[in-house]
């Protein structure tokens, strides 16, 4: 009863879920720094895909279709520039960022399969099935994590 009782006072002063732990709060913010780093490897990777074909016109052994590397590039950038340091710094935009993220690589995926379905080479959809499977992750990390944290 006195224990009920002061974890309901503790959690009207702190703000705090009355079951939470430190452990899982260290838990959680190493998942949501973990999504951090998928997404800037992830951005990364996209920064160095685009900038071959857009930056240094590096020829390579399929066709490309004109504005798939110039949205890698972008992407990317905004990735590693915007949303992976926002998602480290556990910001309350950042789930948002990573579901327009991801529902950005499913539509130019949606696209690529519909439009240029007999012209878009294996490498790119395999690129972007990656992409998506790595922001479902990344969107669901920090969903969870706002949610925990950010209850209201």
């Amino acid at each position: 009863m006195y224990s009920t009782h002061l974890c309901k006072v503790v959690k009207d002063v702190f703000l705090c879920e009355v079951n939470a732990h430190p452990i899982d709060e260290i838990s959680n913010m190493k998942l949501n720094k973990t999504a951090a780093i998928l997404a800037f490897i992830i951005g990364g990777m996209a920064v160095f895909a685009g900038s071959r074909v857009v930056l240094f016109n590096q020829p390579v052994d399929y066709y490309v279709i004109g504005w798939l590397p110039i949205y890698n590039l972008i992407l990317g950038l905004l990735t590693v520039l915007l949303t992976a340091p926002l998602l480290w710094k556990d910001t309350t935009s950042a789930p948002k960022l990573a579901l327009a993220t991801l529902v950005s690589h499913s539509t130019v995926l949606l696209i690529l399969q519909t439009a240029y379905r007999e012209v878009v080479a294996p490498d790119s959809i395999r690129a972007m099935t990656i992409r998506i499977a790595a922001w479902v992750i990344i969107t669901g990390v920090a969903a969870v994590h706002k949610r925990k944290n950010y209850p209201h």
